[in-house]
């Protein structure tokens, strides 16, 4: 707020009237002051003079000589103060008048209010006839009131200019004090205000210095007193307007007020849960309802983690606002769990119950929909998982739905499969197609299908890698690969065994001290263990990938490039890659499938192979035509189904290794 007339102009405007005031009042005394005593010297000079003349001029008038009265008046002209003299006979006739001074008349204001001229009267009496009761004439004697005026006019002057520096220093010095006792002190009051909240209960006035027992300091405990009852009643309205009075969890409202702030900031989705527990009208009194609402409010608030922010939409409806939101496959796992956490039956005194719970999702990102839609939304879906039976949790999007559930089906299915053996290690020979002799072997992943075959399902590794259960399967292979290894090795054999190595078992932290583990508990001697990096793993951060690997590298695992050519390969990744044991690295299928025709790439890969002296290994050999290009190439090592499928472990031991 802006100060348009400030106090210190007002207060000091005030203090220089004052000033000038009782200046001009005390002038004017001072100058009457000044004027009467003037007057008393010129009558007393004036006196002085007359008596100097008194006699001789007695004896004129006496003897009647004109010439001797004139001549004795005209003598008084250099006293200097005269400025008249007249001789007045006893019954007024002026008989002799003497004007020394040739000037303007003096204002008539000046002569009235200053009673000017100065006049005094002195009688003549005949010197032989002293007892004579009536004076012979009177000597009247006027000063000069020219020379009253003057000084009139120069007092005026000297004291207005003295008195009015006067009252400037007065003004100044009376305005500098008020400035520090008063203004300075109402300023900072007034500045502190300013910067208050409208209602704050832990925000006060700060009290001047100086000032604790006088009005400013009762001026100032009453504003704070007042900012804390305003604060309070403020705090009051507040949480009762934007707060559930009995959870005290955030209204629909704020929710939505904070939501729109959020999305506003943010690209990244965001995801709302509706959640309505039900019933809890039907078996329970108002005491007890309130009981239970407080219970479950409390409830859902422990589930959730800090990124969530929780908010009441209804006595038996809550709303959580996922502001980094996962992947909708994590949202239904969430929706899930919340729902098993509130059906789990609780106490309410005596009463034993168990509610229902229903869970609605929304899934989007900021610019695809706003806070309100999205609430809206997921309050359809909750209603829709109302209408579809109890404890259920559902997608806006129907589609969505059916993704999550579809993906949560095949989690159950991995994770079960992991625990009840279903799967297994089918083993590929790598042949040198020039000695026709057994070069190593890759361990591929195959699962059990409901006929009792194995084989890998279409997107397999895909979804497992996207739903988060990688690492826990590839966990169970490089433990597969041990053991087979070690079985190996304790029979003399030490064919080295390929494992694939995937982008989510890299980013898992465990999986470097577990591979160590597992090398340590088996024995497993040094050259053995090979791990396949495949390239369309999508891994651009070698610095990383080689800080990962590298402790793997020094317990003895070897490293192959798999898919060379289909991805992030290139001459600087293989550079990096060279500080490890690279031994090899492998030709996608879809190079050697075109050959002999298109022989291009294959070409370009077998060059880049000699010049780093690294060997090839070409997948997918079908055809002899195929072999014999490689051959006369200098690629020597294939795998494929001229030499042989993928096969069990026992089949591929009784053939290859026995």
């Amino acid at each position: 707020m802006r100060v348009h007339r400030s106090l210190t102009i007002k207060q000091m405007a005030t203090v220089s009237s004052v000033v000038i005031v009782v200046v001009c009042i005390f002038t004017l005394i001072q100058l009457f002051h000044f004027v009467g005593q003037r007057r008393i010297e010129y009558a007393q000079q004036m006196e002085n003079i007359a008596h100097t003349i008194r006699q001789p001029l007695s004896d004129a008038v006496l003897r009647g000589n004109i010439e001797d009265a004139q001549r004795l008046l005209n003598s008084l002209k250099p006293a200097g103060v005269l400025g008249k003299a007249e001789i007045t006979l006893p019954d007024g006739f002026q008989a002799l008048q003497v004007d020394f001074t040739d000037y303007d008349t003096v204002p008539e204001v000046i002569a009235r209010l200053f009673n000017l001229p100065v006049i005094i009267s002195l009688p003549l009496y005949s010197p032989e006839h002293t007892g004579m009761p009536k004076p012979l004439a009177s000597l009247v004697l006027e000063a000069d009131s020219t020379r009253v005026y003057q000084f009139i006019r120069s007092t005026i002057g000297t004291m207005v200019v003295t008195y009015l520096l006067l009252a400037l220093v007065l003004s100044i010095s009376i305005s500098w004090f008020i400035n520090r006792l008063v203004v300075y002190p109402l300023r900072h009051v007034a500045r502190s205000l300013q910067s208050l909240p409208y209602c704050g209960a832990d925000v006060e006035v700060p009290l001047p210095e100086g000032h604790r027992g006088d009005e400013i300091g009762v001026l100032v405990r009453g504003i704070n007193h007042r900012q804390r009852m305003s604060g309070t009643i403020y705090q009051q309205l507040e949480q009762a307007t934007t707060h559930d009075a009995l959870t005290k969890l955030p209204s629909q409202a704020l929710l939505l007020g904070i939501m729109e702030q959020h999305m506003a900031s943010q690209s990244s989705h965001v995801a709302l849960m509706a959640v309505k527990v039900a019933p809890l009208d039907s078996l329970l009194g108002s005491e007890h309802q309130r009981e239970v609402k407080r219970l479950f409010a409390k409830k859902i608030s422990q589930l959730v983690h800090d990124d969530i922010l929780v908010g009441q939409l209804a006595d038996n409806q809550f709303i959580l606002f996922f502001k980094h939101a996962p992947t909708p496959i994590a949202l239904m796992g969430y929706a899930g769990a919340y729902i098993e956490a509130l059906i789990e039956p609780f106490q309410v005194e005596n009463l034993y119950l168990q509610a229902q719970a229903h869970i609605g999702i929304a899934y989007t990102t900021p610019e695809e929909m706003g806070a309100e839609s999205l609430l809206e939304s997921g309050v359809a879906a909750m209603q829709s998982a109302v209408a579809k039976g109890s404890n259920q949790a559902l997608f806006f999007d129907q589609e969505m739905t059916e993704n999550s559930h579809r993906r949560l089906v095949q989690i159950k299915e991995i994770l079960k499969g992991i625990q009840q053996k279903q799967y297994a290690l089918f083993l590929q020979p790598q042949i040198d197609m020039q000695t026709g002799k057994l070069s190593g072997a890759e361990a591929l992943l195959r699962v059990c299908r409901d006929d009792g075959r194995y084989s890998l399902p279409e997107n397999f590794i895909t979804t497992a890698e996207e739903i988060g259960v990688m690492p826990e399967i590839g966990r169970w292979v490089f433990q597969e690969a041990c053991r087979m290894l070690a079985s190996w090795q304790a029979k003399g054999i030490t064919l080295p065994l390929s494992v694939n190595l995937s982008a989510a078992q890299l980013r898992d932290s465990s999986t470097v001290e577990f591979l160590k583990q597992l090398l340590t508990e088996y024995r497993i001697q040094p050259g053995t263990l090979v791990l396949e990096l495949t390239e369309t793993a999508q891994i651009t951060n070698t610095a990383w990938v080689m800080k990962v690997l590298r402790p793997i590298e020094q317990a003895g695992v070897s490293m192959v490039l798999d898919d060379f050519g289909m991805g992030y390969s290139n001459l600087h990744y293989l550079h990096q890659f060279r500080s490890l044991p690279v031994r090899r690295i492998k030709l996608d299928r879809s190079f050697v499938s075109e050959l002999p025709v298109d022989d291009k790439m294959v070409r370009v890969i077998a060059a880049i192979s000699d010049i780093i002296n690294v060997d090839v290994v070409a997948e997918g050999v079908e055809t002899e035509a195929q072999r014999d290009w490689l051959l006369e190439r200098g690629i020597r090592i294939a795998q494929g189904y001229l030499y042989s499928p993928a096969l069990p472990e026992a089949e591929f031991t009784q053939h290859w290794l026995s």
